[in-house]
């Protein structure tokens, strides 16, 4: 059985004062993948406290803690189910620089699912249901597809500038 994140942070925080402040970096940078400035803003910490706190210039008190594990434990819970899962080709996916962003006041998170053909595309589309995606950003020509066979709202890539450098870029070449 492993142990979550926020327990980590609990567990590091009866351990000693470094052991909270070493994990907590650690939590925020690699298991959360957020800066400190992103994880104060959802945890509504001032960037200062948190920076004391992983610095070791200060103790936690145990309203800022509980306030970082219950953000911890939202965010972990995002990554278990309230995703938004978005299906492109791997180039398309790979501009995408955000794992998680806040729209509406909600952190959001976003899962990649690579598909080159349609097929990978639908296949991907039913996998994002099953694996418990809120809603689902695929292309043009597969969400027609996609709508009929899936549950959760679904929303079309419209790339209108990539669109057009494309064409510029391919009438460069027939000159």
């Amino acid at each position: 059985m492993s142990i979550s994140v926020a327990n980590k942070v609990i567990d590091a925080a009866f351990e000693s004062d470094e052991a909270f402040q070493h994990t907590l970096l650690k939590v925020i940078k690699e298991d959360l993948e957020l800066t400190a400035i992103e994880f104060s803003e959802y945890a509504n910490i001032p960037p200062s406290t948190l920076y004391k706190l992983m610095s070791g210039n200060r103790e936690p008190n145990m309203r800022t803690l509980r306030q970082i594990v219950k953000t911890i434990r939202t965010i972990e819970g995002s990554d278990k189910g309230d995703f938004i899962a978005v299906i492109a080709a791997r180039p398309v996916l790979d501009n995408i620089s955000e794992s998680k962003r806040k729209i509406g006041g909600t952190l959001c998170t976003i899962r990649e699912y690579s598909a080159t053909t349609m097929e990978e595309a639908i296949i991907a589309a039913v996998r994002a249901e099953r694996e418990g995606a809120k809603a689902l950003v695929c292309a043009p020509i597969v969400s027609p597809t996609i709508e009929k066979i899936i549950r959760i709202p679904v929303a079309t890539i419209m790339p209108k500038n990539s669109v057009i450098e494309a064409i510029e870029a391919v009438a460069l070449k027939i000159e």
